[in-house]
């Protein structure tokens, strides 16, 4: 059933995907996106209940639950933040990011068939698994957010600017300003994953993710401090957030 549901949720977020660009090719906004981005979502909440019944715990067990959760948090933060920033093309950069995280999950062997079931939660442990995860997402969002502005930018020096899709792109400003709120959320929310960490039981193996956490959380921290006292161009602040949220997967790999 769970499989079912992921391949579901997968069909959805490329139709999203499809259909925002054919209208963006069309000089057209991709409203629908939003619309299939929710089935979507649908899906992956019914996948992930699932999955948390049989694991007893935050379903963050294998990189299948992973990506699903990622894929959930990604989807959740542009319902929120898309609309209510007048930014309807990030779903179209958005619903592929999606498709490729889940499309990775359903790869056999990536999600366990038969998942164990846990007895050792703690209610430390799924608010740090939930709120990092969530950081995520954010920090997910505001990466795509970093790429737009970089094909905006790039649209701008090649002087594309009678294309679909440069006049769909939000105004630099309003991007700029969106990502920059979803690094704070983002950090505020690892921030609190990282302190529930503290309060939950250790044990050795839970050193080199608590390490990778916290050179994570720094790294993102250094690039606000940044960003807050010297300033930075929106090319270099995309770059750096597009690439800080690439290498910050590694963290998972201590999961």
């Amino acid at each position: 059933m769970d499989h079912w549901l992921l391949l579901i949720a997968i069909l959805l977020a490329l139709i999203a995907s499809v259909r925002g660009m054919l209208a963006v090719h069309h000089g057209r906004r991709s409203r629908s996106t939003v619309i299939w981005m929710l089935a979507a979502m649908a899906c992956q909440v019914a996948f992930l209940m699932i999955r948390g019944e049989a694991r007893g715990v935050c379903p963050l067990k294998d990189w299948g639950e992973i990506l699903l959760f990622l894929s959930w948090s990604l989807t959740l933060f542009y319902l929120l933040v898309g609309p209510a920033y007048r930014i309807s093309l990030l779903g179209v950069f958005t619903a592929p990011v999606v498709v490729l995280f889940q499309s990775i999950a359903l790869l056999p062997g990536v999600l366990d068939a038969h998942p164990k079931k846990f007895t050792d939660g703690s209610l430390w442990h799924e608010l740090h698994s939930a709120t990092s995860v969530l950081g995520y997402g954010a920090l997910a969002l505001a990466a795509v957010a970093g790429v737009m502005f970089l094909v905006l930018d790039r649209q701008l020096k090649e002087h594309h600017l009678k294309s679909g899709l440069f006049r769909n792109l939000p105004p630099v400003r309003e991007l700029l300003v969106s990502l920059e709120r979803l690094l704070w959320l983002g950090g505020g929310l690892l921030t609190l994953g990282i302190l529930a960490s503290c309060l939950m039981p250790h044990d050795k193996q839970a050193i080199g993710h608590l390490i990778a956490a916290l050179t994570i959380w720094t790294s993102y921290a250094v690039l606000m401090t940044v960003k807050a006292t010297r300033g930075l161009t929106g090319r270099r602040l995309s770059l750096v957030t597009v690439g800080l949220f690439i290498l910050s997967l590694g963290v998972f790999a201590f999961v």
